[in-house]
């Protein structure tokens, strides 16, 4: 889902409820209008509008846990890297092909997933991507230690080697969405008939515009960044790949 184009969805019926109400107003008999009506539809709505709210806070919620779950697992993988690399090069010069072959694998993934030239990441296979780390865990493993020190400094590589295989699944983590079709739909039908009810009771004059313009502009834009939220790898508000950068120009110093 672009969240750009269905943030322009919200605004169109978001703002469009609010004109809409407005319409209706001119076609309803007086009798409509009396203050019994107005608090029956404004008890209704208030009630509409808590739900709204509600529902929207708890995906704002998930949104924001799913990005930061991600964005604490690349911080994480940076930490490995540089410690994998250092226990290869405490091991001895027998691990020296296999550190260059990591470096140049990491360097293959963050190029992969975070583009230097600012596209959207390749939706890249983790089953390939993890091959590559197999094949580093394999030959970490083909190492033969001389001695005692050795053998912890291979056992602890392999540890965090089979830890490492789990970032392939960064690979794919933008593409499934915690925000279900069915929810925005649901979604654009609660705020459609709120700001219906807003248009309907409002008087007809550019400022109640100007506002319902500002109002619409604001809930588009919050599904925006929820949206946004929910896709970590890419757009407008996305992880950072600097921990990893950084960590790759460490590795083999």
């Amino acid at each position: 889902m672009d969240p750009i184009l269905i943030a322009a969805v919200v605004f169109a019926f978001t703002f469009g409820g609010a004109l809409l109400g407005i319409w209706i107003r001119t076609k309803l008999p007086e009798h409509h209008m009396v203050d019994a009506t107005k608090d029956t539809v404004k008890l209704g709505i208030g009630m509409v509008a808590t739900m709204t709210a509600l529902v929207l806070g708890l995906v704002t919620a998930s949104a924001k846990n799913s990005f930061d779950s991600v964005d604490s697992a690349v911080k994480h993988t940076a930490i490995d890297l540089l410690t994998l690399d250092r226990l290869l090069a405490r091991y001895g010069p027998e691990a020296t092909p296999t550190r260059t072959a990591l470096k140049s694998a990491i360097g293959r993934k963050i190029e992969l997933l975070w583009p230097q030239d600012g596209s959207n990441p390749a939706q890249a296979d983790p089953s390939v991507s993890g091959a590559v780390l197999e094949g580093l865990v394999e030959s970490i493993r083909a190492l033969t230690p001389r001695d005692d020190a050795q053998r912890h400094l291979q056992a602890r590589a392999l540890d965090l080697g089979e830890s490492l295989l789990t970032t392939r699944w960064l690979a794919v983590a933008d593409q499934s969405t915690s925000i279900p079709f069915a929810f925005l739909v649901v979604l654009l039908f609660w705020l459609l008939i709120i700001f219906a009810s807003f248009g309907l009771f409002a008087p007809r004059n550019a400022t109640v515009v100007f506002v319902m313009v500002l109002c619409a502009l604001s809930v588009a834009g919050a599904v925006f960044l929820v949206l946004e939220m929910d896709r970590p790898l890419e757009g407008l508000i996305r992880v950072s790949p600097e921990p990893l950068r950084q960590a790759f120009a460490k590795l083999n110093t």
